[in-house]
């Protein structure tokens, strides 16, 4: 098993703990610069299994200037990558050596922004869909152990089939995002 492995963990209630206190520091660099900062991705659900990564949302009136985030974040210890793909979103991951944390950066009220919070919403409200997810995510994590693009490629559809079942869970109740996290 490479160093690199992908490894699937029982849920830790423990992330919430390190969300929160990675919140507050984000929030105090932040300040109103980060419209929201939530706790999103596998650790921001309970009960879910996950890889021990703590997913951050933040959501900024816009993305450019980088600037005005990217100085603070960078203050932190956040490592911002440039070189990130998705146009939706600036990137940052954690200092090397530092706990895995993963810092998504997008705009407030677009889809890409929206999307994670409706995901984890539902995913909070729905233990059946955490036991099929968290049973995909151990699957694709043997067949694709050494192989991240392939595992997160993997698991495409499943999202895609999961947020339009969140979609009509958010039409039935009116779901809006909750307060932000931090």
């Amino acid at each position: 098993m490479g160093e690199h492995a992908i490894h699937i963990e029982p849920y830790d209630a423990d992330w919430l703990r390190q969300f929160a206190a990675l919140g507050e520091r984000l929030r105090g660099a932040l300040g109103d610069v980060a419209l929201r900062i939530d706790h999103i991705g596998s650790t921001a659900v309970p009960g879910l299994a996950a890889k021990p990564v703590i997913d951050v949302q933040v959501s900024v009136e816009a993305l450019e200037p980088v600037t005005p985030y990217r100085e603070p974040l960078q203050g932190l210890g956040f490592v911002y990558r440039a070189d990130n793909v998705e146009r939706t979103k600036r990137y940052f991951r954690e200092a090397p050596g530092a706990h895995r944390t993963h810092i998504h950066v997008r705009k407030e009220g677009s889809f890409s922004q929206q999307f994670p919070l409706l995901l984890r919403d539902f995913l909070r409200t729905h233990p059946e869909a955490v036991l099929e997810y968290a049973a995909l995510k151990r699957e694709l994590a043997d067949r694709f152990r050494d192989d991240r693009a392939a595992y997160g490629a993997a698991k495409v559809p499943w999202f895609w089939e999961a947020i339009q079942r969140a979609d009509a869970w958010a039409q039935q109740t009116g779901w809006e995002p909750e307060p932000s996290d931090a």
